[in-house]
């Protein structure tokens, strides 16, 4: 794989793991920050929901763009067609990483939930 090859490789794992884990996380936070200034639990839920899906598929069509260049830069070098591509197996182990990751957070480092105080 050449240098260019590998720099698309290199965005397509950045790009997984921000479809991953910096999607969830950043619409989460933009939910919390809505609920706070309106108080109202429904339209955060409706701008997380709009949020997730529009960056999500932004994002989708990124990776796609990006694979087809690399199969591109592959039929150029006159390299043979492999059975699954590389997104496929980018979007394959980045989602293990980001289960793994979340499992060791959540069992690990979140502790417990808020207790809600008896009337």
């Amino acid at each position: 794989m050449g240098a260019s090859g590998a720099l698309i490789v290199l965005i397509m794992v950045l790009g997984s793991l921000v479809l991953w884990v910096g999607v969830p996380g950043g619409w989460l936070w933009i939910g919390s920050q809505v609920q706070g200034s309106t108080g109202d639990l429904s339209t955060a839920l409706v701008v997380m929901m709009v949020g997730v899906v529009v960056s999500v598929v932004l994002i989708a069509g990124v990776l796609a763009w990006l694979n087809r260049k690399h199969e591109e830069l592959r039929e150029a070098r006159g390299l043979s067609e492999r059975p699954t591509s590389v997104l496929e197996r980018v979007l394959v182990v980045t989602a293990a990483f980001a289960i793994v990751g979340f499992s060791v957070w959540f069992f690990g480092f979140a502790g417990p939930g808020p207790s809600i105080a008896p009337k």
